[in-house]
């Protein structure tokens, strides 16, 4: 093991923080081609390189504010609202005013300061201050002391063998992503584009939808009649939920009574009903499988922020699906509506009105089959990529402490 030192994390990079062109001027973001990422980007984000955001500025809204563009392989730190999440620039880049990013120097490895900052997180966030919000400033960000390798070298030995652990990780969402892909190919092919499509019968989901359930927030903690401990599906939880992952859903307490009425069986499908954004509609979906299910020790229950729909035997993938084309048609913006800044789906109107085909059962079970094939494959890789992330988690603070020796470990 090499010698390590204490320094300041301005002597590892240089510390740049972000701004937000003016909202009011068109020309600030219309057609713009530059990468401005938003602490909201990386809400949910599960990889290291990050290349573009929700929105992209122009170069007259970056010449209006005093966003700086950064390399690629900066790492970028949020300092507010929340501060901690991390991420590794794809390519150039700016942000917002929620980050103060490090560029490393010559003497610093990118991968090792990404790691390093991770380890660091919770005492950065302790040093942040503010009375509506905390945030750490650029002064106390460069100003905040770690120990680290001397050498470069004994770095990227560390960062290699978390990067191992991450790179297994990356590969099984990539696989994961792939399989969605192919399902949804598949289903635009047999259903979609088929060219006997155009004799088939026509409807709505309230055809092949047999309930709708509502969600439940329950309490934080067992008062009174809510006793019964459930996991609570969120929004937020959809883009995991669809890519393999467990997810971080929280622990609720609701009736009894509710739970019997409301919990979740696999084939059930989640959608949620309040939230997007400007450019993102309500609507968003998870398939309920059993290898979900089974990765938790208390039943699940959907937030009263999201529904759930219990398809017609045999059609659950098909509504997924279905749903998935439609979402990515852009179709549920036509049916949103709100009054105080947050967008609430028409789920009724959408299942009642919206016209969808109806393809012949036996059609439509073999569809069902196969995607329950490759959900099990997605589930699995998601189940490893959980295995992975224990370890890379257990593994980071005894590399980044010194106790263990890189060397020593063969991944």
């Amino acid at each position: 093991m090499g010698n390590w030192k204490t320094c300041t994390i301005g002597e590892l990079g240089t510390v740049i923080g972000g701004a937000t062109p003016s909202t009011k001027k068109a020309e600030n973001y219309d057609g713009g081609t530059i990468s401005w990422i938003t602490p909201k980007d990386l809400a949910g984000f599960s990889g290291r390189f990050i290349s573009r955001g929700e929105r992209n500025i122009t170069e007259q809204g970056l010449k209006s504010c005093s966003t700086q563009l950064m390399p690629a392989r900066t790492v970028l730190f949020s300092s507010r609202a929340p501060i901690g999440y991390v991420a590794i620039a794809a390519q150039e880049v700016c942000t917002n005013q929620g980050f103060k990013s490090v560029v490393p120097n010559e003497s610093t490895d990118y991968m090792f300061l990404y790691y390093l900052l991770k380890y660091n997180r919770d005492k950065i966030e302790n040093l942040g201050s503010g009375t509506t919000f905390k945030e750490v400033s650029g002064s106390t960000m460069r100003g905040i002391e770690v120990t680290v390798p001397e050498t470069v070298e004994e770095q990227r030995r560390i960062a290699s063998v978390l990067s191992a652990l991450d790179d297994k990780i990356e590969k099984n969402m990539e696989v994961n992503k792939n399989l969605e892909a192919q399902a949804q190919s598949i289903f635009k092919s047999w259903f979609i584009d088929a060219p006997e499509s155009s004799s088939w019968e026509t409807g709505t989901f309230s055809d092949i939808i047999d309930t709708m359930i509502a969600g439940d927030w329950g309490k934080d903690s067992p008062l009174g009649n809510n006793t019964e401990m459930v996991y609570c599906i969120r929004g937020a939880d959809i883009p995991d939920v669809k890519s393999g992952n467990k997810g971080k859903m929280p622990t609720r307490f609701i009736l009894p009574k509710n739970y019997v009425a409301k919990h979740l069986v696999a084939g059930d499908v989640v959608v949620e009903i309040s939230g997007g954004s400007p450019t993102q509609s309500t609507g968003r979906i998870a398939s309920i499988s059993q290898s979900l299910l089974d990765r938790y020790d208390k039943g699940m229950v959907c937030t009263n922020f999201c529904k759930a729909m219990k398809p017609k035997s045999g059609y659950s993938m098909f509504v997924y699906y279905y749903w998935q084309y439609l979402y990515d048609k852009n179709v549920f913006f036509l049916y949103e509506n709100g009054t105080t800044g947050i967008k609430n789906l028409d789920i009724s109107g959408f299942i009642e009105t919206e016209p969808i085909i109806l393809p012949p059962v036996e059609l439509v079970e073999k569809f069902d089959a196969f995607c329950h094939s490759v959900f099990d494959v997605i589930f699995a890789n998601g189940l490893q990529n959980e295995k992975l992330a224990n370890m890379r988690d257990a593994l980071l603070p005894k590399l980044m402490s010194g106790e263990i020796d890189a060397s020593d470990l063969d991944l």
